[in-house]
């Protein structure tokens, strides 16, 4: 029988997508938990939502204050149906690995990284004794696709595909579902503020993502466990019109394409 909480924690919530996010699962009628860095920006967003929402302020990858938030989030909400791994950052400039700066590369895929895995290590163990749970992890094209810079954002949002992969392919019989997220080109500050967005007039209504996140978070795109979709391109009647299609060619996940039948490489 399904123990479906309709409560979820929301990382980097105080603005941006995460706050998009949060303020559209609470209007859905999410009870939810807004942690990030900046308590101040915690508290804004809060007020917005006005009630059934909880603030815990910490740094995403010191494992003593995720853990901490975690807790108090977890016993405030009575139990965490719903994680949204969002909190993510970008190189201070775009260059390409030789002219870049490693350690600001390494900056952004520990925040990129480390973050979703120290608060998804955290969520999990009451995700798995209620046999039950789920997780969005906000990813991106760069994941999958080359790019001729940001070449830190793109190695953290690779990985942060695999953990996808390896999250559904060892807890899915436990009740756990998982998925990547791109949330499409969202104006915010991080956006607008890459050379490659300059001019830019289109951009994905974070209402779009919002929405996605609601339906996995209530179970409409389960099937698609492991998988990538895309806000802004991807819909939920979409997705849920391709998911057979989806199935049957092993699509929308992180593979190694075999260049024939005979190809000893699997």
């Amino acid at each position: 029988m399904s123990t479906l909480l309709r409560t979820a924690l929301v990382t980097g919530a105080g603005r941006g997508i995460g706050r998009g996010i949060a303020i559209g699962l609470a209007r859905s009628g999410y009870t939810v938990g807004l942690v990030g860095r900046t308590r101040a920006h915690l508290d804004a967003v809060a007020d917005e939502i006005g009630d059934r929402v909880f603030v815990a302020a910490a740094d995403l990858i010191d494992p003593t204050e995720v853990d901490d938030a975690v807790a108090r989030i977890e016993d405030e909400l009575g139990g965490i149906g719903l994680l949204v791994n969002n909190a993510g950052v970008i190189e201070r400039a775009a260059a390409d690995f030789v002219a870049d700066d490693v350690e600001d590369s390494w900056r952004v895929i520990e925040a990129n990284l480390r973050g979703p895995l120290l608060v998804t290590h955290a969520v999990l163990p009451g995700m798995l004794a209620r046999g039950e749970g789920r997780v969005v992890n906000l990813n991106s094209g760069a994941g999958h696709r080359a790019m001729t810079e940001y070449t830190g954002y793109a190695v953290s949002k690779g990985a942060l595909a695999r953990f996808t992969t390896q999250l559904d392919a060892q807890y899915r019989d436990r009740g756990l579902r998982v998925l990547d997220l791109a949330p499409g080109h969202v104006e915010t500050q991080m956006t607008t503020g890459m050379p490659m967005h300059a001019g830019r007039s289109e951009w994905t209504p974070v209402e779009a993502v919002a929405e996605l996140v609601r339906a996995f978070g209530d179970g409409e795109l389960d099937a698609l466990s492991g998988r990538f979709v895309r806000a802004g391109t991807d819909t939920v009647e979409s997705l849920q019109a391709a998911t057979a299609q989806i199935l049957a060619a092993d699509a929308r996940t992180l593979n190694l394409s075999r260049y024939g039948e005979d190809d000893p490489v699997t």
